[in-house]
């Protein structure tokens, strides 16, 4: 069985959302039990990521090390066509990933007790971000 169902999620700018929430509630719309659940967003300057739950202090370390890896307005960079943070934001994103892979078990993402799942923004202003979600399995 292939289910497959899709949201958007308002960014207020750079920074990691969760999506744990949306994800799961897709899976259990799906009634599928073992599976796998595809995540994918439809964009090119924001990313998903699988990251620790507990401590939101973690997500905020990896923004201040991609700020480090790939800082907004670096002169190499010659597509600025909407802004100093644009080429940056495409940058971060092939860095990281625009899909994740979950397996469900019980009818439910079979995440780790400190594993999350989160959009993470690499643009300065505010975006409407598309996600879907495939739960494919039985």
């Amino acid at each position: 069985m292939v289910f497959q169902s899709s949201f958007q999620l308002r960014t207020r700018g750079r920074g990691s959302y969760p999506v744990g929430d949306e994800v799961q509630a897709r899976v259990a719309e799906s009634g599928i039990q073992t599976g796998i659940c595809l995540v994918f967003l439809h964009h090119t300057s924001a990313s998903l990521m699988l990251c620790e739950n507990a401590d939101p202090e973690v997500r905020s370390d990896l923004e201040r090390f991609m700020a480090r890896l790939v800082p907004d307005g670096d002169p190499i960079f010659r597509h600025v066509d909407e802004g100093s943070d644009d080429m940056p934001a495409h940058v971060r994103s092939i860095l990281t990933s625009s899909s994740l892979g979950v397996p469900v078990s019980g009818g439910r993402c079979d995440l780790g007790v400190w594993q999350g799942i989160y959009l993470w923004e690499h643009r300065r202003a505010a975006h409407r971000r598309q996600v879907s979600v495939t739960v494919y399995g039985e």
